[in-house]
């Protein structure tokens, strides 16, 4: 009996010793993969909202036009350009779900103070929509998204700035929770696309400065996140038109 209960020992022993063995081996694997599983995750969920904006604008914009008439004809009734982004936020916002409305007013938390380029420069231009300028006409929406509607100095396209995260949340980051949708002035059909025309003439604005709203409709993923400023990925792929992951 006694050796009955030695060998038992021995087993149970060696069972025991077999079992953390694979629990560490469990937890080392977790401890790798989940927080690639909760990145992408969360890539996932920012691609959805950045392609819910853009679905969201364009249908507002279609329903207003219903409504209005062409974009392009809204700024003949207003001498100055303070006046027209009033009345393009006005016409487009009343075909959105919001839940609060700041109008052109400043410091009223419908959207962040400052918004930052990937490198974490102040991009002063887009601060010029943000919430310490009177200078956009700025909501926020049902879902808990920021939206501030201005102009792109330049060309003076109309530029529609989303915060995804919603307002003092996240990074306030271009190509993080920062991204821009745009229509073209004086387009005929009315012509919205990602970004600004000026700044998508090549993947650098992607890559240096965070413009990649284009990149996320086009592709769905955030893989630039991932890469250097020249778009090179961890593992050595290089993203262009024609590598579109990291992966």
């Amino acid at each position: 009996m006694a050796k009955f209960l030695d060998k038992f020992k021995c087993f149970a022993a060696f069972t025991l010793a077999e079992t953390l063995i694979v629990m560490g081996i469990i937890g080392v694997v977790a401890a790798l993969t989940i927080p690639n599983l909760n990145s992408s995750t969360a890539d996932k969920e920012k691609v959805a909202k950045v392609m819910k904006a853009y679905s969201d604008i364009s249908d507002a914009i279609g329903r207003a036009e219903a409504v209005y008439g062409p974009v392009n004809e809204w700024q003949q009734l207003d001498t100055n350009e303070t006046s027209q982004i009033k009345r393009l936020g006005e016409r487009i916002t009343e075909f959105m779900k919001t839940s609060k409305t700041c109008g052109m007013n400043k410091s009223q938390g419908c959207i962040g103070r400052k918004i930052y380029d990937k490198t974490s420069n102040e991009f002063i231009f887009f601060n010029l929509a943000g919430d310490s300028s009177d200078w956009g006409y700025k909501v926020i929406l049902a879902d808990g998204m920021s939206l501030s509607i201005s102009v792109v100095y330049g060309p003076g396209d109309w530029l529609f700035l989303y915060d995804i995260d919603g307002p003092n949340k996240g990074a306030s980051m271009l190509g993080k929770d920062i991204f821009s949708f745009t229509i073209v002035r004086n387009s005929s059909p009315t012509e919205l696309r990602p970004d600004p025309r000026t700044l998508t003439t090549s993947l650098n604005s992607c890559f240096q400065a965070g413009f990649c709203t284009e990149w996320v409709v086009n592709n769905g993923n955030l893989d630039y996140l991932k890469a250097d400023t020249s778009g090179k990925c961890p593992n050595g792929k290089v993203l262009s038109e024609t590598v579109t992951s990291c992966k």
